[in-house]
């Protein structure tokens, strides 16, 4: 772990993998480096974290998954946005636009 490393703010999670599906197919350890090195290694998906998320996304109807070879040659089960989770990722993606202007309108402001 770097200093620069920090914890996802509660909430953020689907968010982001949400937001890495939108470029592809991935399997979990995939959008969990991705996720890292688009962050510039500041934020961090803990493996505990990311497969009760990706569980309950599928759940949700936002991904579905399908069993493939990784680049390894390794059987891993790949994610996929589904047409509610294209939805789903708007909803959340201004929700979190107008969160992080609010915060900023506020700390800026004392």
């Amino acid at each position: 772990m770097t200093d620069q490393h920090i914890d996802l703010p509660q909430g953020t999670l689907d968010l982001l993998i949400l937001r890495t599906l939108a470029l592809g197919s991935q399997h979990g350890w995939a959008i969990s480096e991705r996720v890292q090195q688009v962050s510039s290694d500041v934020l961090r998906i803990q493996q505990g974290s990311l497969y009760p998320a990706l569980h309950r996304l599928e759940r949700r109807g936002w991904i579905k998954a399908e069993w493939g070879m990784s680049e390894n040659n390794r059987r891993a089960k790949y994610y996929e946005l589904t047409r509610s989770g294209k939805k789903q990722l708007e909803v959340e993606t201004d929700s979190w636009r107008k969160l992080a202007a609010a915060v900023a309108q506020i700390l800026e402001s004392v």
